[in-house]
């Protein structure tokens, strides 16, 4: 297996290493489940050092096609994976707090997609779905849940939703997009003025999606859908909005940005 490989030139080595491991996942000869070979075999016949081997295998940890294991054994080494939910996320999030996207931005970004989940999910969910979302409204619905267990049970309730829509990318950009505003949804449920009546307002919702799915009603789901959202999340964004000054100051960063690139 190690004599396919071909070394890689010596600038920016391990972004090299990564453009080798891609070109090999796109010509399908490495797939999900696959093993690289050790780090002593690869790293020589890639022409590469080790240290440079294992910064590219972080980066592909990092965005979720591959795991480490160490040690010795059958199970220790690397191994392609797809995992690309947790990596988008965690992506998101990050540039959610650099400034990258908008609030504004991601929550018309979950009404798009979410829209699309419930509206397929009423065509396409399987009773076994609908009961597990019905699981996690039950336990969103237990006298004194907290601010932190109802965020983490409402997020796994969209996200169950758009995964029995039967749309796989559908479910893992939902997933993304409602992790990177975790943590300033988590703040604004933690300081509702009035939690118990939030928290019913919202399940109220909640049921009344899951009873429009399970009766196949696709339309209606989906125009609540964005009324549910564009609810709390549009709160949200009320608030958070920038000023005058925010923005003329995030237009002239916008215009030094370009004006180095183009330098």
């Amino acid at each position: 297996m190690t004599a396919e490989w071909r070394p890689v030139r010596q600038s920016r080595t391990h972004e090299l290493v990564l453009e080798r491991i891609e070109e090999r996942v796109l010509a399908g000869e490495l797939k999900a489940g696959d093993r690289l070979p050790p780090e002593r075999e690869l790293a020589p016949v890639l022409g590469v050092s080790r240290s440079a081997l294992r910064e590219a295998l972080r980066v592909l940890e990092t965005i979720g096609v591959l795991v480490a294991q160490p040690g010795r054994g059958p199970d220790a080494g690397a191994r392609i994976v797809r995992n690309p939910d947790d990596a988008l996320g965690r992506l998101l999030r990050l540039h959610f707090a650099l400034g990258s996207y908008r609030l504004h931005d991601v929550l018309e970004a979950r009404v798009v997609l979410e829209r699309s989940s419930f509206e397929a999910a009423a065509e396409h969910a399987s009773a076994q779905d609908l009961d597990e979302a019905e699981a996690l409204l039950d336990r969103m619905r237990e006298p004194g849940v907290g601010a932190a267990d109802f965020n983490d049970l409402d997020t796994r309730f969209h996200v169950a939703i758009a995964r029995s829509s039967g749309n796989q990318l559908t479910s893992t950009l939902t997933s993304a997009v409602r992790e990177s505003v975790r943590p300033l949804i988590l703040r604004a449920l933690e300081t509702a003025e009035d939690w118990p009546a939030t928290a019913a307002a919202l399940n109220a919702e909640h049921t009344e999606l899951l009873r429009l799915v399970r009766a196949g009603k696709g339309a209606e789901a989906a125009d609540l859908a964005e009324v549910h959202i564009r609810g709390f999340h549009g709160r949200l964004v009320d608030e958070n909005a920038p000023t005058e000054q925010e923005q003329e100051r995030e237009r002239e960063q916008e215009e030094e940005g370009r004006a180095g690139a183009d330098r």
